[in-house]
């Protein structure tokens, strides 16, 4: 039987983090794509020394790590120095990610992936759900939350793709611009709906010829 398969996105202060956790809560099998960008170059991974043989040995940290935040500041401003590092990361995340999902065993396996409107991802998906909150809020939770200046907030978010362009792939939109009280409320009624819709797929594999 397979899994209905989830793209979880959401700008940066959105709360993506929040509906992700209520869902492993839930049941869910979440696959964390900054998690497994960390992973792919770890210390002894392919990826490191692709990435080192790319960008020099300055990216890295005293005891030979990934130095994330000097790397950052290198390819944030520069566009062809950032699809250069994506080049290398984002075919050895999305093969870790396609592992990891063939071994969950779960109905329902939620990809959690900031960057899925940027990089087009959505057709990969059943449903895609979005995280959206006004980009006042974000602002706002950025300046609280990560003690940005409202400059710097405004670049991050520039630096996404705008509230239009995620809206326009989601399948699913969870509104978090309340409280915790209410994101509860949303995801408990996002994890009812992924349930039915998990259902409806199982149902059409049982119906169809080869099910």
């Amino acid at each position: 039987m397979s899994s209905l398969r989830v793209g979880l996105t959401g700008g940066i202060g959105a709360g993506k983090s929040e509906v992700s956790r209520r869902l492993e809560s839930y049941g869910a099998v979440v696959i964390d794509a900054d998690q497994v960008a960390r992973e792919v170059v770890a210390p002894g991974n392919p990826g490191l020394a692709e990435v080192v043989a790319a960008f020099g040995e300055a990216v890295l940290t005293p005891d030979g790590g990934l130095d994330r935040e000097r790397l950052g500041e290198i390819v944030f401003d520069d566009e062809s120095l950032r699809a250069k590092l994506n080049a290398i990361v984002h075919p050895l995340v999305g093969r870790r990610m396609q592992e990891l999902e063939r071994a969950a065993k779960a109905a329902i396996v939620v990809h959690d992936i900031p960057l899925l409107a940027e990089n087009h991802l959505a057709g990969n998906f059943d449903e895609v759900v979005v995280v959206d909150v006004p980009p006042r809020v974000q602002a706002e939770r950025l300046a609280r939350e990560r003690r940005m200046t409202p400059a710097q907030a405004e670049a991050r978010m520039r630096a996404q793709a705008t509230r239009e362009e995620r809206l326009a792939v989601a399948t699913i939109v969870v509104d978090n611009s309340g409280s915790l009280a209410e994101l509860d409320r949303e995801t408990g009624d996002l994890w009812a709906e992924l349930r039915r819709r998990a259902k409806r797929l199982a149902e059409r594999e049982a119906d169809s010829p080869a099910g």
